[in-house]
């Protein structure tokens, strides 16, 4: 096996040995296991440095320096106490439909491929990014130790080959792997036994340990399933992970449909569109697990109903998912929702969507040659959005201005420039002071029409209760007291009780003692 650059070069010790968590499927836990790993070694006065080689998400997080990185990595620097970095997840692909994905390395997009060509064309430099994320990571905390992410499966036999970020990177580090298999989606010995199979020798003697994830009922009745699996892989289990009952950030789209909010006695039902390319469903984060609301996910076939809100969130691909609620008569229920006294809100690209018109003249949103690169908005908003060739990516503290005047915090992420048109028969004002970062119309029957380009304005507590308050006022509800649990606070509990899940239930001493 070769020398590894960076660990000669660095001269890390080995109580430094990297930890990696692979995964017998995509699903399988790896996100939350290696999270739930970095706040437990932190609780312990480590410092655990969060990896992935390489992710595929339109769920982004902006860092300080205004470059991209998987959101799902900036939740595992949280959780080890650290500042997100884009090192820490060095390549993004970002799907953009029609199986194809914008690339993004070290926080910076370098280009767009297809799913057929993406290994031939971007593999070595993906692989270099990989390395130079490694240096940088690691150099800027010589301390620190390494906790790797997998992605998917790592014995997919038509990609081994190429696979950037699971068995390739766990030779390069030589680092301790932990295999999560999960039991709910049944066939767990199965799926131990044969990702064991498919990998070399000297690939599965780096596998140290396995966990068993999302477990439900009595453990005592998977003692024998235990005992058999170390038998038979020579490979201790370190652990059976039960089922966690808090609701959690999920990690993609599919995962967010599944998670199902039902709080039967919440006085506030919030309506969110599925857009077929949803992107940066983590700025509603902040509304799960609150028992005053109910959040519902309507589909573009859906029916809307009468909530008290509707939410339009991001779109990886804006004109295409606006021209797939026109063919589905989504609009048309919109609209008449928002005539009628409807409350609604646009997130980026819903935003983009609630304006007057959208074109896109370099053909970033339009998928391809054949997609109008020009096309009707809802016209609830006077504006009309141009798409540039240019990304604004960058960290912002803004001046918002309605419902009351607060700072609050978040990131730009978008093509598209808006600007106001005809605004004479509009009582619109701006969302924010000094700034073209959204606009809202409220109405005489307390009801608003409004959005920002400014993703995670809702983990701003205050100006969020006071969103929420708006919405309640129509309703003739209690304004809520601005007292209630702050989001960070909210989710640094979440995670010290998943670190304290982890660490009832799994043992990774041994992976991790001074040698």
């Amino acid at each position: 096996m070769p020398k590894i650059p960076i660990i000669t070069k660095m001269n890390i010790k080995p109580k430094h040995t990297p930890l990696m968590v692979l995964g017998t499927s995509s699903g399988a836990g790896k996100t939350l296991i290696a999270t739930a790993i970095c706040r437990y070694l932190k609780r312990k006065g480590e410092k655990p440095l969060p990896f992935k080689g390489q992710n595929m998400s339109n769920n982004a997080w902006v860092d300080t320096q205004g470059r991209e990185m998987a959101y799902s990595q900036a939740l595992q620097a949280w959780s080890a106490g650290l500042e997100p970095s884009a090192e820490m997840n060095p390549v993004l692909l970002k799907p953009k439909g029609d199986c194809t994905s914008e690339v993004i390395h070290l926080g910076k997009s370098v280009g767009t491929t297809n799913a057929i060509s993406y290994y031939d064309d971007w593999f070595n430099s993906g692989w270099e990014a990989i390395k130079q994320g490694l240096i940088l990571l690691t150099t800027n905390e010589k301390d620190g130790r390494l906790i790797i992410e997998g992605a998917g499966s790592p014995v997919e036999v038509n990609l081994q080959h190429k696979d950037l970020t699971n068995l390739k990177l766990a030779k390069f580090l030589n680092a301790n792997c932990i295999l999560v298999a999960d039991i709910e989606r049944g066939g767990v010995f199965a799926q131990i036994i044969g990702t064991l199979a498919l990998m070399k020798p000297e690939e599965k003697r780096l596998i140290k340990g396995i966990i068993i994830n999302r477990f439900r009922g009595d453990k005592e009745l998977f003692e024998t399933g235990v005992t058999w699996i170390e038998k038979e892989t020579r490979i201790p289990v370190l652990g059976v992970l039960p089922w966690l009952k808090e609701i959690f950030p999920p990690e993609d789209s599919l995962d967010l449909l599944e998670s199902k909010q039902v709080n039967r006695n919440a006085e506030i039902q919030i309506a969110i569109i599925k857009l077929p390319r949803i992107s940066n469903f983590s700025d509603l984060d902040p509304f799960w697990g609150d028992p005053g609301i109910h959040i519902k996910w309507i589909e573009p076939e859906g029916d809307l109903g009468t909530p008290d809100v509707l939410i339009i969130p991001g779109s990886k691909q804006t004109i295409k998912d606006l021209e797939i609620l026109n063919k589905s008569g989504m609009i048309n229920q919109i609209n008449y929702y928002a005539k009628n006294g409807g409350s609604i809100f646009g997130i980026c690209g819903g935003l983009q969507m609630l304006g007057k018109s959208l074109e896109d003249p370099h053909r970033q949103e339009s998928i391809n040659v054949l997609s109008s690169s020009h096309c009707k908005g809802m016209n609830l908003l006077p504006i009309r959005t141009i798409f540039g060739e240019i990304k604004q990516i960058t960290q912002k503290e803004e001046i918002v201005s309605w419902p009351k005047e607060k700072k609050v915090n978040g990131f730009e992420m978008h093509y598209g420039t808006s600007n106001l048109i005809d605004n004479k028969s509009f009582d619109i004002i701006s969302l924010f002071k000094n700034s073209s970062l959204g606009w809202v119309i409220e109405k005489k029957d307390k009801s608003f029409i409004g959005g920002t380009y400014l993703h995670g304005i809702f983990e701003n507590n205050e100006w969020r209760l006071e969103w929420i308050n708006k919405v309640r006022q129509k309703k003739g509800l209690k304004e809520l007291s601005l007292s209630h649990e702050n989001y960070n606070e909210r989710r640094e509990r979440l995670l010290d009780l998943l670190a304290d899940s982890f660490e009832k239930n799994i043992t990774i001493d041994k992976l991790i003692e001074n040698i």
